[in-house]
């Protein structure tokens, strides 16, 4: 189940890491986010080692539609709500300079890259596009209210327009960036003792260490498990299809993403909480043969996305006990451009600098959200549920995905093969699974 982004591009290999080991940063996790991170420690000449558990971007970095936009669906009327229009100022700026910061890294490197209107469109509820355009009002945001969106083929009852944001290759891009670093891979980070950070053949001491996992590996700090739950999407790629003047969304979580790469259109959909029921690849095969009849699916491939409490995902000090340890997770499907967010982040904060966006993405800020209540409900039935396998990361419940053919963790997303095999984390064991 290839993505086109994997099938297309062929990502360098590295070495496992062996033995003692120093560097001033270290860079856990080798998606995206991590990659980006690596960069700005390579510009700025600083001593980095980046190591990745597996492969390089064969996880979500590899598995996205690769979409780069600061309309993260109808986030600034939620952000406004919660937290007041500075801080959704603050969220939409700080995602303007990231797209114009893959702008720059883009120019050179043949990934793609191409700036596209973005549309979020709503099919049942005018009302919240009026107050999204509100939201957007108060700070001067780049945005306008558009009554269709010609390009789909179905009516919608509006959508919201922002100008200039931009799609890639996220692949070709890293495929570029890679050569010369310095990445380990096949090296797994199981623990630190506040003075190693270790695996099973490796010892590493650092300075400063980011943390960019996906969902973070040490669940001593930070309450992450608490904080986070998985969200599971899917992809077909199509031939013969339609030819879109940018890129759209839904703004109903369980709706539809469309936009182009070269032959093909990308349909994305079938959201569901990992571990529950969804509309897996059967509603977005059944949703392409009756928008595109003509069409040929050419490739498809699944998503795993971090969900955070509030929308925003945590990016900073990874708690306040470890003043050394920075984290960048719950991108909330929208990890492409919040990669870069973090990047330019965290290379603040590692230096002492002063991030005039860092405030709103603390991992420190305020827990207290419905989404706990959901979260500690959800775990709570898991762990009471008397059956097997369990889960090696807390032990919840796993359940048979039959679709997928996994055993899956509703609680915080874990998912493993028949024979027990980790396939995606936080877990990173092995259970008794068998079917």
């Amino acid at each position: 189940m290839n993505s086109l982004w994997l099938n297309e591009n062929c990502l360098p290999q590295f070495p496992s890491l062996h033995g003692e080991h120093k560097t001033d940063v270290l860079i856990i996790g080798g998606g995206l986010c991590g990659i980006l991170c690596a960069n700005e420690m390579k510009k700025l000449g600083v001593d980095y080692t980046l190591v990745e558990a597996e492969r390089i971007c064969r996880g979500t970095s590899g598995n996205t539609t690769a979409k780069i936009t600061s309309q993260h669906s109808f986030i600034y009327n939620t952000i406004t709500k919660k937290y007041g229009s500075q801080a959704a100022e603050k969220y939409y700026t700080s995602n303007e300079k990231a797209i114009e910061e893959y702008t720059r890294l883009c120019k050179s490197i043949d990934c793609c890259f191409e700036r596209k209107d973005n549309y979020i469109y709503t099919l049942s509820d005018e009302k919240k596009l009026e107050d999204e355009m509100k939201a957007l009002e108060k700070f001067g945001a780049r945005a306008r209210l558009v009554p269709s969106a010609s390009a789909l083929p179905f009516d919608v009852l509006g959508a919201i327009e922002f100008p200039l944001q931009a799609q890639f290759d996220p692949i070709a891009l890293v495929s570029a960036l890679v050569p010369g670093m310095k990445i380990y891979e096949n090296t797994r980070v199981l623990g630190f003792d506040g003075k190693y950070y270790y695996g099973r053949n490796f010892r590493i001491t650092a300075d400063k260490v980011i943390v960019a996992t996906h969902f973070p590996v040490f669940n001593k700090h930070g309450l992450f498990s608490m904080k986070l739950y998985q969200h599971r999407s899917y992809v077909i790629a199509l031939k013969n299809a339609a030819r879109l003047d940018g890129m759209y969304l839904d703004e109903n979580e369980k709706g539809l993403s469309f936009r182009n790469h070269g032959q093909y259109l990308l349909l994305g959909g079938g959201s569901h909480r990992t571990g529950k029921q969804g509309g897996n690849l059967r509603e977005l095969r059944e949703t392409a043969r009756r928008l595109y009849p003509e069409s040929e699916e050419a490739f498809h491939w699944a998503a795993q996305d971090c969900m955070s409490l509030d929308g925003l995902p945590y990016i900073g000090q990874y708690s306040k006990s470890t003043p050394d340890l920075f984290v960048a997770t719950g991108f909330n499907k929208w990890g492409m451009t919040l990669s870069m967010v973090s990047a330019l982040i965290l290379k603040d904060l590692i230096f002492g600098k002063i991030n005039d966006y860092a405030d709103i993405f603390s991992p420190s800020r305020s827990m207290l959200h419905p989404q706990l209540m959901i979260n500690g409900f959800e775990t709570a039935v898991s762990m009471l549920t008397p059956t097997r396998p369990r889960c090696p990361h807390l032990g919840c419940a796993l359940k048979w995905n039959k679709d997928e053919h996994s055993w899956d963790c509703s609680c915080h997303g874990s998912r493993l093969d028949k024979s027990g095999k980790v396939i995606e984390g936080p877990a990173n064991g092995r259970s008794e699974a068998s079917q």
